[in-house]
């Protein structure tokens, strides 16, 4: 299945969602050599498109980094997002194995990825809790775009955003709790109260009461060093290991072809003529 938009001919090639309101598909553009993927939400049912013009039409955010374009295919309205690999916040976050600075740094990269995003708080809100937000490697946080719009609320704002946010990191942090947990329980008093509007209070909470970065031993530093540079280490060990093995075996022959090893007259027997003196006299 393809989609014409005024830039890209979109072909389908995973469907993830169909729904009443609208399906979502992941599509390549056939029209470039491209690895690229984008992620295709397609509003079928008209009141639900409607909506969704008003939002943005009303919002001081009108668009985003990763929401590409708008267009119509076939009377339905169609958006392009950017796609990447999903990885679900909570089932790649390993909460127990991870320290409390690092759970509280992947709260933080969340909330700066809210504050940081230009999409309007209605689709905001969805992606909270639609389980969009992804955890990448390196810890830090992204967002998907494979939403179903049944759920489209054209009243939620800052502040339910800011307070569904608050519920999520506080779920991140909830094991450390007993690890002098000042930043899980801050968040459990202000959700309770509903006390948070913006995201700024929220990030200055979370900042503010983080634990303290612990300076790293010199062993376990080292450690470190030795487990991230671990394939250049062995790659020059290995090269090294095949040097001397070759060196070896051009030594075993030349000894048993020539009756001697050229390298080690060289180097042991070079100084024992000075000019015309021998030192072996």
């Amino acid at each position: 299945m393809f989609y014409q938009s005024g830039k890209m001919k979109l072909e389908c090639l995973r469907e993830v969602k169909k729904g009443s309101r609208n399906d979502v598909f992941i599509c390549r553009d056939s029209n470039v050599q491209s690895d690229t993927s984008y992620t295709l939400i397609v509003i079928k049912e008209h009141q639900t498109a409607k909506k969704y013009l008003e939002i943005f039409e009303q919002s001081e955010k009108r668009t985003g980094d990763s929401y590409l374009e708008s267009f119509s295919d076939r009377g339905a309205f169609c958006m392009v997002f950017e796609y990447r690999q999903e990885r679900p916040l909570m089932d790649f976050y390993m909460g127990d194995s991870l320290t409390a600075q690092t759970s509280e740094e992947i709260c933080i990269s969340l909330i700066l990825c809210c504050m940081a995003s230009n999409l309007p708080f209605p689709i905001l809100y969805l992606i909270l809790t639609q389980n969009q937000i992804h955890l990448a490697k390196d810890h830090s946080v992204y967002f998907g775009y494979q939403l179903d719009l049944e759920e489209l609320d054209e009243r939620k704002n800052e502040r339910d955003c800011a307070l569904q946010c608050a519920r999520i990191a506080r779920t991140l942090l909830r094991s450390k709790a007993s690890q002098k947990g000042f930043s899980y329980r801050i968040l459990e008093q202000k959700i309770q109260r509903e006390s948070y509007s913006r995201f700024v209070e929220l990030y200055k909470d979370i900042k503010i009461t983080a634990s303290p970065v612990k300076q790293k031993g010199l062993i376990k530093r080292f450690l470190q060093f030795l487990r991230r540079h671990q394939d250049t280490l062995y790659r020059c060990v290995f090269i090294i290991s095949a040097a001397v093995v070759a060196i070896a075996l051009i030594s075993l022959l030349s000894q048993l072809i020539f009756g001697d090893i050229p390298w080690l007259r060289v180097l042991f027997n070079g100084f024992k003529v000075i000019g015309s003196q021998s030192l072996e006299q």
